[in-house]
């Protein structure tokens, strides 16, 4: 039976790693659309580990599927949300007061 407790419990602080590593690779300068994809690839390796952590190495399609879609679930919401807050607060210069 499918426990939602255990996709939430290892899914957020997954979440906030990739988030982490994003963070760490965009303070080395990769910016626009090639942070996205590291983004997305991070997510994508992460999410795989953490599939396969959780229920071992797939051996059918449908296995392999699920861990593949729940990687790219992760890639996305990092890349997604990075997207979603720089178009809604733009990074101000200096304080405004």
């Amino acid at each position: 039976m499918f426990d939602i407790s255990t996709l939430i419990v290892g899914t957020v602080p997954l979440i906030a790693v990739v988030f982490g590593l994003v963070e760490f690779v965009k303070s080395l300068g990769l910016k626009g659309k090639a942070l996205t994809i590291v983004s997305l690839l991070l997510g994508l390796l992460f999410g795989l580990a953490f599939s396969f952590a959780t229920k071992g190495v797939p051996v059918l399609f449908a296995g392999w599927f699920e861990a593949v879609v729940f990687g790219l679930a992760i890639g996305l919401v990092a890349s997604g949300f990075y997207d979603f807050a720089n178009a809604r607060w733009p990074k101000i210069d200096k304080p405004p007061f």
